[in-house]
């Protein structure tokens, strides 16, 4: 059976990092990766295809390569999980951090209401849009984001799972949205509806993520 090389696959995980690598302060065209890495246009370039395929690194309008979803939902949840618990104390409910991946939504952080009967999702979990209040909003549903212009938030009651109702606020930074802070709780600890109870904190932790992830990105 034939060898595989050490040397070969050394080079090219040491490519792949330098690309990695190079766009940490900043999206770069191919062009731009090649001067930042010493690697000539065509290899950047394909080099730095394959890896948004993997989800490593997305690419713009514009051509420029950035850090990818992979990178983005490590980040997120690092960053968000302070905040959804300071949003777990203030409400006493599962706090959430979902993002779109494809036609779902996809949980990249949560934390856990105190009480025994609770909504609650691990992390990781898949819903099909437009399902709930995070669905709808990540689904950029009309209506739902009438609500969202007119009080921060959208709301949802017993849409998905009955006796469950959520509300769910947009993160956003520099005009792009990231995804959606949900608090979701039983209905029977609802006092008129998961909007009006729980909007507000809701909204707050989310524009707070949206500075912490601002102050986080490269200068």
């Amino acid at each position: 059976m034939a060898e595989n090389p050490s040397g070969s696959g050394n080079r090219m995980l040491e490519r792949i990092a330098a690309i990695l690598d190079a766009v940490e302060s900043g999206p770069a065209t191919a062009t731009e990766l090649a001067r930042r890495t010493d690697l000539s246009v065509s290899t950047a370039h394909r080099l730095a295809l394959s890896l948004t395929e993997y989800e490593f690194l997305s690419r713009d309008a514009e051509g420029r390569f950035a850090r990818g979803a992979r990178f983005l939902r490590s980040s997120l949840e690092t960053t968000a999980t302070p905040i959804l618990a300071a949003l777990r104390d203030r409400t006493q409910e599962t706090s959430q951090l979902w993002v779109r991946s494809g036609d779902d939504r996809l949980c990249v952080a949560s934390v856990d209401s105190p009480h025994m009967l609770r909504a609650t999702l691990p992390v990781g979990d898949r819903q099909a849009l437009p399902a709930g209040s995070p669905g709808r909003l990540l689904a950029r549903d009309a209506e739902a984001w009438e609500q969202i212009a007119r009080t921060g938030w959208v709301e949802s009651v017993g849409a998905r799972t009955p006796g469950l109702g959520s509300v769910s606020a947009p993160v956003t930074v520099d005009g792009e949205l990231i995804g959606a802070v949900c608090v979701a709780a039983p209905l029977a600890r609802v006092t008129k509806s998961p909007g009006e109870d729980f909007g507000a904190a809701a909204v707050a932790a989310a524009e707070h993520l949206a500075r912490a992830l601002t102050d986080a990105q490269p200068r």
